[in-house]
């Protein structure tokens, strides 16, 4: 499966941490930032949300301090559906129900082997279709 991963700075340990952690489960495309140095989380959003919009079973992993600016960036875009996600419930819920493309995590707010078992229950639950499948058409035409 391929991942196309993005950070701003706050995000940038984990997100080396994340393709190191999961090398062998995923080819991740790195979207930037490649530093620690201060960046604005909106262009890295842009940079991963570009790569997999309007494409069907292309996903996306987004990392800032909360995740919540970034998610908001990321869900900006028509047929991007980001969840910000602090649980593996949150995860597998975003996955089953709402179909989410991008994971977006809060790297000041979430504990490293948290974000481990997060990342691995959302990229291993499938969507559930039916019912849920006719809401998200609704999202889609806005």
């Amino acid at each position: 499966m391929k991942i196309f991963i993005g950070c701003d700075h706050a995000g940038y340990e984990m997100k080396q941490k994340i393709i190191s952690k999961f090398k062998n489960d995923f080819d991740f495309e790195d979207c930037g930032c490649h530093s620690d140095a201060s960046v604005d989380y909106a262009d890295y959003a842009k940079n991963v949300t570009d790569k997999i919009k309007n494409k069907a079973n292309l996903y996306g992993i987004l990392i800032c301090g909360s995740g919540i600016g970034i998610s908001i960036a990321a869900n900006r875009i028509k047929s991007i559906r980001a969840a910000l996600c602090t649980t593996t419930e949150h995860a597998k819920m975003s996955r089953l129900h709402n179909n989410a493309n991008v994971l977006a995590l809060g790297s000041r707010l979430t504990e490293e082997t948290t974000i481990f078992k997060i990342v691995k229950k959302f990229f291993s639950t499938p969507f559930e279709g039916g019912r849920h499948k006719l809401r998200i058409n609704k999202i889609d035409k806005c």
